[in-house]
């Protein structure tokens, strides 16, 4: 008498759920389509464009940010080093060579949400084009690494997975003219632990 029903009942909960969970899973895995990549660093330079995917709309809609215009920035990403370890706060890095062409860049360690990762008030938590110590061929290193380090150093917590995050402003690369030969910094692991 009530196994029909139960079936029913069964079957639209198992649809329903099925779908939400794919669409949620669709929704997280990806910033869009459309990546560049260079070298660690990735870009979506057509999230933040009126014509963007529904993918980079909706991720856009759920972080709730405003993203650079087409000619105003690109921000770039990179969650593993040279030989394609994942980034780890324990581990000691460095970030050498040289950034597109930009007015203006900034660089930190983020979360796995993309939000800036929480150290001591008094640490660098973040780097800047403006404050960074330059060789005389223009290249810079910076090393990223939970304890102290002279020269450029980005502060991290003791622990956990990070994602750098490299935002170029005012930058040709943001055209899509601009992608073609760019250079981007390399990110080499130092050693973990103490």
């Amino acid at each position: 008498m009530f196994r029909v029903p139960l079936l029913i009942a069964v079957s639209l909960i198992i649809a329903f759920g099925g779908g939400i969970l794919t669409t949620l899973s669709a929704l997280n895995a990806s910033a869009g389509f459309g990546a560049i990549r260079l070298g660690v660093w990735s870009a979506f330079p057509d999230v933040q464009t009126a014509g963007a995917d529904p993918y980079a709309k909706s991720h856009r809609a759920k972080a709730g940010r405003l993203l650079y215009g087409s000619a105003e920035g690109l921000t770039f990403t990179a969650s593993t080093d040279e030989s394609g370890q994942q980034l780890t706060a324990n581990c000691t890095y460095r970030i050498i060579g040289r950034t597109p062409t930009a007015r203006l860049w900034t660089l930190y360690a983020a979360d796995p949400d993309g939000q800036p990762l929480e150290t001591r008030a008094e640490l660098p938590f973040a780097q800047n084009s403006q404050g960074i110590l330059r060789n005389r061929d223009g290249s810079f290193e910076i090393t990223v690494s939970p304890t102290a380090k002279p020269m450029n150093w980005l502060a991290l917590p003791d622990a956990g997975a990070f994602s750098l995050v490299l935002t170029l402003l005012d930058t040709p690369a943001a055209g899509s003219s601009g992608l073609i030969g760019l250079e981007m910094p390399k990110v080499e692991s130092l050693g973990c632990g103490q």
